[in-house]
């Protein structure tokens, strides 16, 4: 099992949208700029996200995306299988044929470690996570960064108004 930066990424901007839920919506723009997250590649993953159930998005002006469920309702590993992120360290994807049609000699070893990683990931929530002393000490440091000037999906203007698909 590894978790890709699609993984990595899906779980900061719902911790960052966590974190500004206080806000009507939180636009995909400021994410982008808060995390240095493609805005392109933030949309993807909120599309999969919205599908899930996990945010609802709003249109026009003011629009953007806000949690569907409680920050205490949503773990880091539904967030992670949202996105089909695959948490399964076995090198047969749990099919048991992984020494040509049989089960290979460590088998149950992966497919245990597979079952508490799940575990782990599913016992942390957002609320959990953003009443985290280190993350509250992020939130603070990118709180003080201008926002100007900060390019969001490459192209270098950094107008935190840039086209982002919310539907």
């Amino acid at each position: 099992m590894k978790l890709t930066t699609k993984g990595r990424y899906a779980v900061t901007a719902m911790l960052d949208l966590a974190v500004h839920q206080h806000h009507d919506t939180v636009a995909l723009a400021d994410i982008a700029a808060r995390q240095g997250i493609s805005l392109s590649y933030l949309e993807q993953l909120f599309a999969k996200l919205r599908r899930k159930g996990l945010v609802a998005s709003v249109r026009g002006p003011g629009g953007g995306y806000s949690l569907a469920l409680p920050a205490a309702r949503i773990s880091v590993a539904q967030i992670v299988m949202a996105i089909n992120e695959n948490i399964d360290a076995t090198r047969c994807g749990g099919e048991e044929n992984c020494h040509g049609e049989e089960r290979c000699l460590t088998h149950q070893l992966w497919t245990e470690l597979s079952r508490r990683i799940y575990e782990f990931l599913d016992g942390i929530t957002l609320a959990t996570l953003v009443s985290e002393p280190e993350v509250q000490e992020v939130v603070m440091r990118q709180a003080k960064r201008p926002k100007a000037g900060l390019p969001i999906n490459g192209s270098g203007n950094g107008s935190k108004y840039e086209k982002a698909d919310l539907s």
